[in-house]
């Protein structure tokens, strides 16, 4: 069963990801590169995405689907299509648990540290190439 959840997990890993790029493709052609309306658009579909079939296929839910199928959708799917709807969905089940002030240390310290990483990153990439 592991096995069949992980395979599970990559083939809908590759659909997420081709769905991205064909959306994240489409935006750059029909708005332009100078803003990143692919990206927002991926992710707040993937938000959406994720919470209507979390919320239709959860312990309340009114569909029943097997756990591999659900890893299959939320983690292989979805996560390749945006992680940003995982961190949605996980601030949401704070928020719904009244973990008011978890939610937005999630949310700050989600935001401020990958932001920080992103530049920690992209800093090194400098240091590394710049003459000298």
């Amino acid at each position: 069963m592991v096995i069949q959840t992980y395979l599970a997990v990559m083939a809908g890993g590759a659909v997420g990801v081709a769905a991205r790029m064909f959306l994240s493709n489409w935006a750059a052609i029909k708005f332009g590169e100078s803003f990143p309306w692919g990206t927002i658009m991926v992710n707040i579909l993937g938000c959406f995405v994720i919470g209507v079939f979390s919320g239709l296929t959860g312990p309340n839910g009114p569909l029943e689907v097997s756990p591999v199928a659900r890893h299959a959708v939320m983690i292989g799917i979805l996560g390749g299509f945006t992680t940003f709807s995982s961190f949605s969905l996980q601030t949401m089940a704070l928020l719904a648990e009244g973990e008011i002030l978890y939610a937005g240390a999630n949310v700050v310290f989600s935001v401020v540290t990958c932001l920080l990483a992103t530049w920690a990153g992209l800093s090194l990439v400098a240091f590394f190439n710049s003459p000298g």
